[in-house]
C-alpha cells in the first residue's frame, strides 16, 4: 500500500517569505530549538505541514507528533514576532522520548531521532497490519528515508549475499576522515571479514575470507548525515574540522553507480560547541525560502554568508535532493 503518493512531495519551497520566528531557550533546550529550526526549513517537511493537510485528516485521539509539528511549523513561519516560546513540543518532550526530561539538556541528534521516529509512529497510527514496504511509504519515509545494501562476497566461490536496510540518517565515522567525502568514502570502503571473523558461507558450506561492501541502495529526498563527534564510551568530543561541500553528489556512494551524478544541496547545518553532547551549546544554520542562510541560536536570527557556514565545525548536515 502507497500511504503517501511519492508525487506529492514538493522539494522546492512553495511560497517565498522572511525567515521565521528564533525559540526561546526554555532552560537547556538549545538542543531543541536547534533540531527543530532544521525541521521547520526542510522544505518538502514545511511544504506538507504548512498545507494542513495533515490536521484536516487526523483522527487521533491525544498526542500526534504530525500534528504538534504542524502548529509549531506554522506558528514559527507566520509569527510577527521575532521569537517564540516552543511549548508546543517542550510539553511532549517525555512523549517523544521518554527518558527525556524538561530542563535537561540532551544530545541533538537523538532528539533529532526520536522526533522523526515520532513523526513516523503518528503517521502508521491506526494502520497496525502494514507490512515493512507499505510503512515505507509514509510521508515522513519518503522525505528522510532510504536504504542501505550489505553485500557480502564469498572471495572462495564467489558467491554474492546481499541484505537490506532501511535508514532515516546516515551516521559516518570521523576519526580518520577530514571531509565529509573522506567520510563517506570509509563508510563504502570494502571490508574483508576473515580467520574468526571469517564468513559462514552458504554455498561451498565453509569458513571462507570474504569481503563485505555496504553501499546506499536507494538514496532519501532529504540526506541526514551525522559526523560522529563523541566517543560512545567515553563521551569525548572529537572538534577537528571536517570540511563538508554545499553541493554534493552521492552517486558515487550508490549501489548502482550510474554515473549518472546523483546531486544533493546542503540546507541546513547544526552545531555543538562545548566538550560533550549532554553539556555545551546547539545552535544551527538554515537557508530560508528566501534563499538566504540565516544562523539560528536561540532566539536570535541573524542573516549570515554560505562562507560562514562551510566553515563550522558542523554535527549534523541536511542536504536536499
Amino acid at each position: 500500500r502507497i500511504l503517501f503518493p511519492p508525487e506529492k512531495i514538493c522539494m522546492a519551497w512553495q511560497q517565498t517569505q522572511r525567515p521565521g520566528a528564533g525559540l526561546h531557550n526554555l532552560g537547556n533546550m538549545c538542543f531543541l530549538n536547534s533540531v527543530l529550526q532544521c525541521l521547520t526549513y526542510t522544505p518538502p517537511l514545511a511544504n506538507y505541514l504548512l498545507s494542513r493537510e495533515h490536521g484536516r485528516s487526523c483522527r487521533q485521539q491525544g498526542f500526534c507528533m504530525m500534528c504538534v509539528m504542524e502548529a509549531h511549523v506554522n506558528k514559527v513561519l507566520h509569527s510577527s514576532a521575532s521569537a517564540i516560546q516552543p511549548w508546543t513540543v517542550v510539553n511532549v518532550l517525555t512523549r517523544i522520548g521518554e527518558h527525556f526530561q524538561v530542563g535537561m539538556q540532551e544530545d541533538a541528534h537523538e532528539f533529532l531521532r526520536y522526533t522523526v521516529d515520532a513523526m513516523q509512529r503518528a503517521r502508521l497510527s491506526g494502520s497496525s497490519d502494514l507490512d515493512i514496504s507499505s510503512q515505507a511509504t509514509t510521508i515522513i519515509h519518503q522525505i528522510f528515508g532510504g536504504s542501505l545494501r550489505s553485500r557480502v562476497t564469498c572471495l572462495s566461490c564467489k558467491a554474492i549475499s546481499d541484505t537490506y536496510e532501511a535508514f532515516l540518517d546516515i551516521p559516518l565515522d570521523i576519526k580518520a576522515a577530514s571531509s565529509l567525502k573522506e567520510a563517506l568514502e570509509d563508510f563504502v570502503k570494502p571490508e574483508q571479514l576473515d580467520g574468526e571473523n571469517g564468513y559462514k558461507c552458504s554455498k561451498c558450506e565453509q569458513l571462507a575470507t570474504a569481503s563485505k561492501r555496504l553501499t546506499i541502495h536507494r538514496s532519501s529526498n532529504v540526506l541526514t548525515v551525522c559526523l560522529k563527534r563523541f566517543d560512545a564510551f567515553s563521551g569525548r568530543k572529537i572538534s577537528k574540522v571536517v570540511q563538508y561541500p554545499e553541493y554534493l553528489d552521492l552517486g558515487t556512494y550508490m549501489s548502482q553507480a550510474a554515473g549518472e551524478p546523483l546531486l544533493y544541496s546542503l540546507y541546513a547545518v547544526l552545531v555543538h560547541e562545548g566538550y560533550g553532547c549532554q553539556r555545551g551549546h546547539y545552535y544551527c544554520f538554515v537557508k530560508a525560502s528566501d534563499g538566504r542562510w540565516y544562523k539560528m541560536n536561540d532566539a536570535s536570527v541573524a542573516l549570515c554568508d554560505i562562507k560562514t557556514v562551510l566553515c563550522q565545525r558542523a554535527y549534523l548536515l541536511f542536504y536536499a535532493r
